[in-house]
């Protein structure tokens, strides 16, 4: 028996009786059955409740059935009960005709059936397996042959029929029946046989203890007869119960309704499974008012054609089988028209709006509009008709800053129309537009920063005119920058074609509007490109702008809103000097931040409409007869008559101030100027702000008829003025007494243009009225204190901003406490004062070595490494005082707030100094003009004015001491952990563009451990490739000034000080220019000035010059010599030098290019007329070079160009001034900032050269290396830097090779007539000498010291005569040394009296010689006498002894008595001398001259004594 869960297919197995079934196709059958993927999901009892399968008819008996076990239908007959019956049960067959291939193809399904079987009934062992029914007859014969088998005795008890079937439910493919029980029968007990048929199939299965079950996997629309017959005991059956039932017809689904023109629709719903037929579908149709109509179709899918336009069909489809139908499937369709398809708004702009559709389909031939209805809020909706020709609509005349709802429809002639498109679009604001078509959109939100506008880029190198007006935003922030007055006047090029144009063509273009299309009025692009930028480079705009003479933003409005931003922060770089005439000095001056100082305000406004332009005629209010000015944008300026879009608002606002001359200043005091941009009536919260901080309002206006409420409803001290021109069109006199009444003006009040009246009258009656006015006791306000009255207006405030409020207060923690400066130096920060100042010394003598004197070499470095350890231990002892804790935290905060913390320091810092500086200068000129016999309290406050500046580099500086202090602790020291984080902070300072200091100016040296560890941080950070420019030039002559013009920096030009040392600031490269350039970022160096007047006093101000000016130059790739003027002069002394330490700098390796730069030259032929200078100039440096290459032996036909790179045609600039006119009120210079950029751009393409030249730029760490060795170079360095230039020190060493040679001569007869002198005295009193008249040995002396004074007289005087017969040449330049003379004869004299004293010394040496000579002989013969009477003694002594003594004996005594009276006896000997030291001393004398490379080597040498044991070698 196989398992009875092999699970049967879709199909049963077709039981078949043919005698040809082989046991091979029985086991394959089962193979197949038990593969069945799905089990059986018979609702039954278990398998094994089933009892087995009726013996069916065939070849076999039921008894045989079960018992053949081998037999060949055994398995099939007794096959597991649980296995599934299909969906269709096993057709049971006994036709002999099956053939082979069916019984295969039965099995083939069956066992490839994925669906079970779910019979809803009990277990699958509840079921008993289906009678063997034979042929095709029915049911009841069926069982009528059953109970013909049984025989007459089981027929006896044939059990009761079951009830009538019920179907409770009938679906497409299931059927529930259910059937009475027999009366008293017990249902759990009674079994029953269920068959089914349809046509010539048949099913059948047994259940037991249920009377219902569900009948799946049916075939939809299809008649089944069900039968239930009772089973009894031993198999009887009672007679069957039948009930025909239908399976439902199913219904389409899934449908769906497509247009597919305007007058048909297509129609399709989902394909039916399980039918045994091919069905048809039934389609009917109809609108209202029209009759139905059909179709049939055995397809999925139909068109429905010739269907009324707009009217709503009610589609119905229903599947027809043979039996019947099924219900019908319904949806309702209206024929619309076919509308525009997706809508898209294109080019939205601040009015109008480019709408584009696409074209209806299907509508050819049919005639129709396009209808467009659009509104918005609080707005009528309009429309449009457009025609069906084209899909684009323009707009216009639409409200900025709305949104707008588009419907579009198509119409029919009959008004029909379709649904709707819809399509919602906000009308751009009016700022939005403009910054759109700036290209500055994304700048509304991600502000453009100060280093973004500042990085070099292609554009640096081009002049072209700007093509879009993309490039205008760029164009004026390069030109601005720049401080280039032109900056405003930047507009896009316009080129007719003229020559084409014939003259009615050309005036058509004089009417046509395009002509606006690529201008923007420059107020519009300067509030355009101040709402995109950030404080900081708002800040810088406003500075570049107020130096240009521009008037700067006061209330900047915020695009279309009404809301206005008071400019306050931005302005706080702004300081200015002036001369008020009030002032009691007439030499003084009065220096101050702008936003600080109070002044009276006096604001222009208009009212209505006027025929008088306001700013043109301000223009001419502020400029002097010998130069006009536009302060204030006009209409008559470059796209001044362009429509201004965002500008209306704004308030500008411009200073006049007096110079202190009374022929040009156009006011005796200074005052302030506010510009209304606008109609006053539009903008009534900048009016009133205005009349409330403002002295005087002065309104123009034309037409008094309009509102001029708002002129009198002001509650205000401001005097009101009214200005206007009678010839106007609109001016009526009625109207304009009535205003005057109204307001009670007095006629001092009124300035009318009257018809005699010119401009020129018209601005002296303006300018008349002003000056009255700044006579009285005006009310005086500073634009700090605005900031107070515009929160009471709800004027917003741009320092309002958090992050500018928190740096604010972290800097107002630090400057509150400053009271004096040079005291809070002191004490505050401490590291920086006389440590370090020490330390710099130290380091430069321990390469030096200038105050070793004859001291031993290696005592003498290691006590000035004690010192040096034991100023740092000062340092460290003064630990980190309180304000430094608080800069340092500060310093560690997010990047913006340390950004506006630094910011307020430096601006702080800067009012301080200023402030102290003036107080200092007052009591100086004071103590000059009362007591000039007061000496001591002048220098006192000298120097106390050389002291008072600070600044935020001295803080820096407290931390590179700070951190180098902790770096002289052991490794592991808590000290110094707490500062490794300092270098990260600096150099994070130097990306962000914040200078820092390289060379501190105060101790003239470079704290190297810090600024290693600062650009090791950078080179970890950021990995860049950097080239580098520096600056030198004379004190005062604008090298600051120039790098600030260049690049848009901001090095430090004011605040009551000079740069000092050097400063070093990063300028990024831009992405898309980095490779052209080959570098990531320049480095610009600005230097201290050379020749400072505080130093020329000093004995080492040659030596302070030379060493910053050979550092810088080492450093850089490109050199700036700045110089006044044409003269180069000052700088050729320098030039000198550092060419001469380049040559005797051991591999400089590097050959930087030299630029000159003459500034203060204003003529254009200069270059020209110059041409001989430069020559000369270039000789002259040629040869000062080879007398330099000659002294360090480098060969005699070196060139200047040999060791710098300099052409003279090309590497000389001359520029003009920087002012044009005289400050305050003057400009900056058109012709400097041309110059400027023309110079910057030579720069650039240099740089670009020497890439091509394959000179690598600069990595971090490759700078960091060239600054230690350049700088260990230069503190070896003594000789040369102590001259002026290199033919000085050529001439001088001329001299001094002369001088040693008359020195040589001199001492060496000075030497031949001692030897004489020390003869005379060793043979006086000797035999030889007996002739000779008797005298003593003093006589002898003070003979000799006679001879020896004239001897030396001879031999001063005749180096003395030397020397001036010397400076009596011509050639030799000794001229240039004349001012070393008296010190020449000072060395004469000095070489006279050492050798006079040498002399002397000697002589008196031989006479003590002498004497000592005759002492001795004294002494040998008294000491002869004492050992010979001591030896007799100890003779006589043993021979009195009774004790022979022996040899031994007689030695030991002997030695004993000796050594008793040696001991008696006095001896003086000769005092040691340290021949090793001497030598040292000598060598370093001798090489006193050499270059620094030489003192490094001889500075290193340890020990001569160890010296010359290696082979000598000759390198």
């Amino acid at each position: 028996m196989s398992r009875p869960h092999e699970e049967e297919g879709p199909k049963a197995a077709e039981l078949k009786t043919r005698d040809d079934v082989t046991d091979t196709e029985i086991k394959r059958v089962q193979l197949e059955r038990a593969g069945s993927p799905v089990p059986s999901c018979l609702s039954m009892k278990s398998d094994w409740s089933m009892e087995q399968p009726t013996n069916f008819k065939g070849d076999f008996s039921p008894d045989e059935s079960l018992e053949q076990g081998p037999s060949r239908f055994k398995q099939a007959a007794m096959s597991r009960p649980h296995e599934e019956e299909g969906p269709k049960a096993a057709e049971l067959k006994t036709r002999d005709d099956v053939t082979d291939a069916e019984i295969k193809r039965v099995q083939l399904e069956r066992a490839g059936s994925p669906v079970p079987s779910c019979l809803s009934m009990k277990s699958d062992w509840s079921m008993e397996q289906p009678t063997n029914f034979k042929g095709d007859f029915s049911p009841d014969e069926r069982v009528g042959a059953w109970l013909n088998q049984q025989g007459p005795t089981q027929a006896s008890a044939v059990p009761p029929p079951p009830g009538e079937i019920e179907f409770p439910t009938v679906g497409p493919d299931s059927v529930s029946l259910s059937w009475g029980v027999p009366e008293g029968m017990d249902i759990r007990s009674l079994r029953f046989r269920v068959t089914w048929t349809s046509g010539t199939e048949n099913w059948g299965l047994r259940v037991t203890g249920v009377n219902h079950m569900n009948i799946q996997s049916l075939s939809p629309g299809r008649e089944y007869i069900f039968s239930v017959a009772t089973i009894g005991e031993n198999n009887t059956q009672s007679q069957c119960v039948s009930a025909p039932v239908s399976t439902v017809i199913p219904a389409p689904e899934g449908l769906t309704v497509d247009s597919v023109d305007v007058t048909s629709v297509s129609l399709r719903w989902s394909r039916l499974h399980g039918l045994d037929q091919t069905p048809l579908f039934l389609v009917s149709y109809c609108c209202p008012g029209k009759d139905t109509q059909s179709i049939s179709t055995a397809s999925y899918s139909t068109v429905l054609s010739n269907l009324q336009l707009g009217a709503e069909y009610t589609v119905s489809v229903c599947t027809v089988l043979e039996n019947g139908e099924s219900e019908a499937t319904s949806q309702t369709h209206c024929i619309e028209l076919s509308g525009p398809g997706r809508v898209k708004a294109r080019d939205v702009k601040i009015r109008s709006v480019t709408l584009c559709w696409e074209r209806p389909v299907s509508m050819g031939g049919i005639s129709y509009m396009i209808h467009i209805i659009y509104s918005c809020e609080e707005k009528e909706p309009r429309s449009e008709i457009i025609s069906p020709e084209t899909t684009t609509a323009v707009l216009s005349d639409l409200r900025p800053g709305m949104e707008y709802t588009f419907n579009i429809t198509t119409v029919l002639p009959n008004n029909s129309c379709s649904r709707a498109s819809t399509a919602r679009v906000r009308t751009k604001m009016c700022l939005d537009q403009l910054v759109f078509e700036l290209g500055l959109e994304q700048h509304l939100k991600n502000k453009l920063t100060l280093s973004t506008v500042l990085e070099i880029d292609g554009e640096t190198l081009t002049d072209e005119s700007i093509q879009s007006l993309k490039s205008l935003p760029w164009c004026f922030l390069r030109r601005l920058m720049m401080v280039n007055v032109t900056a405003r006047s930047v507009r896009c090029a316009n080129k007719p074609d003229t020559a084409s144009q014939t003259g009615d063509s050309f005036l058509d273009t004089l009417d046509s509007p395009q002509g606006n299309s690529n201008k923007v009025n420059p107020l519009d692009l300067l509030t355009a490109v101040f709402l995109c930028s950030d404080g900081f480079l708002q800040q810088e705009m406003v500075l570049k702008m107020s130096m240009c003479q521009f008037s700067v933003p006061l209330l900047l409005p915020k695009g279309d809103a009404q809301q206005c931003t008071l400019v306050l922060w931005a302005m706080r770089d702004i300081v200015k000097k002036f001369k008020p005439h009030s002032l009691a000095d007439p030499r003084g001056f009065v220096e101050g931040s702008i936003v600080l100082t109070d002044l009276p305000l006096v604001s222009f406004v208009r009212l209505g409409s006027s025929s008088l332009s306001k700013s043109q005629i301000l223009n001419q209010v502020l400029s002097n007869p010998q130069q006009y000015h536009d302060t204030f944008v006009h209409r008559n300026m470059v796209c001044g008559d362009t429509p201004r879009m965002i500008s209306d608002g704004l308030v500008e606002i411009s200073w006049c101030l007096p110079s202190g001359n009374r022929n040009i200043d156009i006011f005796s005091e200074p005052v302030a100027i506010a510009n209304l941009r606008g109609d006053l009536s539009d903008f009534q919260t900048q009016y009133s702000f205005l009349c409330r901080m403002s002295a005087a309002v002065f309104v123009f206006c034309d037409d008094f008829g309009t509102d001029c409420n708002l002129l009198g409803s002001q509650h205000t001290q401001a005097h009101l003025f009214l200005v206007s021109n009678s010839q106007s069109r609109s001016f009526n006199k009625d109207d304009f007494r009535r205003r005057v009444s109204e307001f009670q003006l007095q006629p001092s009040n009124i300035i009318m243009k009257g018809p005699e009246m010119n401009d020129s009258e018209f601005v002296k009656k303006l300018r008349l009225a002003i000056s009255d006015l700044l006579k009285r006791n005006l009310n005086k306000i500073s634009v700090e204190q605005m900031s107070v009255v515009a929160h009471k207006f709800e004027i917003l405030v741009d320092e309002d901003y958090v992050s500018c409020q928190r740096g604010k207060q972290m800097a107002t923690e630090i400057t509150a406490r400053i009271f004096d400066i040079p005291e809070y130096k002191e004490k505050m920060l401490p590291l920086q004062g006389t440590p370090w100042k020490q330390l710099a010394k130290l380091e430069k003598e321990e390469c030096r070595l200038k105050n070793a004197g004859e001291k031993n070499i290696e005592m003498y470095k290691s006590e000035l490494s004690e010192q040096k350890q034991k100023l740092r231990e000062q340092q460290r002892a003064h630990g980190i005082s309180e304000p430094m804790s608080c800069f340092i935290k500060a310093m560690s905060g997010s990047t913006e707030e340390r950004a506006y913390f630094l910011k307020w320091m430096r601006i702080n810092l800067d009012n301080l100094s200023r402030k102290n500086l003036s107080s200092l200068r007052e009591k100086y000129k004071q103590e000059c003009q009362n007591s000039s016999e007061n000496k001591e309290r002048i220098a006192e406050l000298d120097q106390q004015m050389s002291s008072c500046s600070l600044g935020v580099e001295h803080f820096l500086r407290e931390m590179g001491q700070l951190y180098e202090s902790a770096c002289s602790l052991p490794e592991g020291h808590t000290s110094r952990k707490q500062m490794q984080g300092l270098p990260q902070l600096c150099a994070e300072l130097l990306l962000e563009g914040f200078p820092l200091e390289l060379v501190d100016g105060d101790a003239s040296n470079i704290p190297l451990q810090w600024v290693t560890q600062v650009l090791k941080e950078l080179h970890r950070l950021t990995q860049y490739k950097i080239r580098v420019v520096t600056v030198l030039g004379v004190q005062s002559t604008g090298k600051s000034t120039l790098l600030n013009t260049m690049f848009g920096v901001q090095f430090a030009v004011s605040s009551g000080r000079c740069t000092r040392g050097a400063f070093m600031l990063l300028i990024r490269v831009k992405e898309d220019f980095k490779r052209q350039l080959g570098c990531d970022c320049i480095m610009v160096i600005d230097t201290e000035g050379l020749k400072s007047p505080e130093l020329a006093q000093l004995d080492d101000s040659y030596e302070h010059d030379n060493e910053l000016a050979t550092l810088v130059v080492g450093l850089s790739d490109i050199t700036i010599i700045n110089i006044a003027m044409e003269n180069s002069t000052e700088m050729k002394d320098i030039l000198q030098i550092v060419v001469h330490a380049f040559l005797r700098m051991k591999e400089v390796g590097r050959k930087p290019c030299c630029q000159f730069v003459h500034q203060n030259v204003p003529d254009i032929s200069a270059h020209d007329k110059n041409l001989r200078d430069r020559k000369l100039l270039l000789e002259q440096l040629n040869e000062m070079t080879q007398a330099a290459a000659k002294m360090e032996k480098r060969g005699n036909n070196r060139k200047f160009t040999d060791v710098m790179a300099y052409d003279p045609e090309k590497n000389n600039w001359y520029i003009p001034g920087l002012w044009h006119g005289t400050p305050p009120m003057a400009p900056v210079n058109a012709g400097y900032s041309e110059s400027v950029n023309l110079f910057k751009r030579s720069v650039i393409e240099m740089f670009k050269e020497q890439k091509s030249k394959e000179n690598p730029p600069h990595t971090f760490n490759k700078f960091i290396e060239w600054t230690r060795s350049l700088w260990k170079a230069v503190k070896y360095e003594n000789f040369i830097f102590s001259f002026r230039n290199s033919l000085v020190a050529d001439a001088y060493t001329r001299l001094c090779m002369e001088f040693n040679k008359w020195e040589w001569a001199f001492r060496k007869n000075m030497y031949s007539w001692l030897m004489q002198a020390e003869t005379k005295v060793s043979n006086f009193n000797t035999v030889a000498a007996q002739t000779q008249p008797s005298f003593n040995v003093a006589d002898l002396l003070s003979r000799l010291k006679s001879e020896a004074t004239l001897e030396l007289d001879k031999g001063e005087k005749l180096i003395l005569d030397n020397l001036t017969e010397y400076y009596k040449r011509q050639e030799g330049h000794v001229h240039l040394v004349e001012k070393y003379k008296e010190d020449f004869v000072n060395s004469a004299k000095s070489v006279r009296r050492e050798t006079e004293n040498s002399v002397k010394n000697k002589i008196e040496a031989a006479v003590e010689i002498r004497k000592g000579m005759f002492r001795l002989e004294s002494i040998k013969k008294n000491h002869t006498i004492t050992m010979e009477q001591k030896v007799l003694k100890l003779i006589e002594r043993c021979r009195e002894s009774k004790i022979p003594l022996s040899d031994q004996q007689l030695e030991d005594e002997f030695g004993k008595m000796w050594d008793e009276t040696v001991k008696e006896l006095c001896f003086s000997g000769l005092d040691r001398q340290d021949i090793v030291q001497d030598i040292y001393l000598q060598l370093r004398t001798n090489v006193g001259r050499e270059s620094g490379l030489v003192h490094e080597i001889v500075s290193n040498v340890g020990n001569l004594v160890e010296c010359g044991k290696e082979p000598f070698k000759v390198n």
